[in-house]
């Protein structure tokens, strides 16, 4: 179920308010183009500075308009222990098929505080989880160990993992075995990701290119000559653009790519900017290497 293409929706803004029209249209515009799974209000949708009201609406938003024909992994963590359970037992009231919950930013937990957070939220709720692991951001690294502790739990699924270390597919899949679902949360490694036991990815550059990231999902799980060499095709194609995403903090220059693309403004709120003119450039002239503009 929660396998292939994913992507981590952005929130479109205008006049700081979200934009409830283009985010339909966005929605949609996964959907035809064949994404798997949409993951409103995570980090990309820029979960921080959304009111608990925002949040609540693009996730709500996305189970409407989905109506059953993708899967809705919903963005619901958070620092705070409680607002974590409230935001996914919301989540779960309106029909969420999943959680994506991040690993606790600047708290930084012990890992048994990142057991214990975990632990409370699975208690409260009956939905699947997805554990977020991005060191990156969070300042904390959820470690091998802390994660097996957690699969026993009866809703952690797998994770969504950020660290951009492959040898950690390896690790995780030996600690946990193939029913552990691991998904990348770097567009960049999604090929080899998936060659060490990856069954997907919950990427940026879907927002912007979603029939290529599904098409190259799919054939990056063909066993067989054609489908590696198809995938490693659509792989070459798609790197420029993975590479222009995170020139400046993302999700900047994907909401410049899709303001190009005419799919929304590329406003962003505060502490994030708008992209500077070279990056600009470089998000231009990597759309245009993929045909995409």
């Amino acid at each position: 179920m929660f396998k292939g293409s994913n992507v981590a929706l952005i929130t479109p803004f205008k006049n700081d308010k979200l934009d409830e029209e283009a985010y339909i249209k966005l929605i949609h515009f996964q959907i035809t183009n064949g994404t798997n799974g949409l993951v409103p209000a995570g980090t990309t949708g820029e979960s921080p500075t959304l009111s608990h009201d925002e949040h609540q609406k693009v996730i709500e938003l996305c189970i409407q308009e989905s109506k059953g024909k993708s899967i809705v992994i919903a963005g619901t963590g958070s620092n705070s222990t409680k607002e974590a359970i409230s935001l996914t037992t919301h989540a779960e009231k309106v029909g969420a098929d999943a959680a994506l919950i991040v690993t606790p930013y600047y708290n930084k937990p012990t890992q048994e505080g990142l057991y214990q957070h975990y632990k409370a939220i699975n208690d409260q709720i009956g939905i699947p989880i997805l554990i977020y692991n991005i060191p990156g951001r969070s300042v904390i690294d959820m470690s091998v160990d802390t994660m097996a502790r957690l699969f026993e739990l009866k809703n952690i699924v797998g994770v969504k993992d950020a660290t951009g270390d492959l040898d950690r597919v390896d690790q995780q899949k030996i600690k946990m075995g193939n029913n552990f679902i691991q998904l990348t949360g770097n567009d960049d490694n999604a090929l080899d990701f998936n060659k060490r036991g990856g069954v997907g990815s919950i990427s940026v550059t879907a927002n912007i290119a979603p029939k290529l990231c599904s098409d190259f999902q799919k054939s990056s799980k063909i066993d067989s000559e054609e489908g590696k060499l198809e995938a490693e095709r659509l792989d070459k194609i798609l790197q420029p653009i993975h590479n222009s995403m995170f020139i400046e903090s993302n999700p900047s220059p994907v909401k410049y790519a899709a303001k190009l693309l005419g799919l929304c403004e590329d406003d962003v709120r505060l502490p994030l900017v708008k992209l500077t003119e070279p990056t600009k450039e470089a998000v231009k002239k990597a759309l245009v290497s993929a045909n995409l503009l």
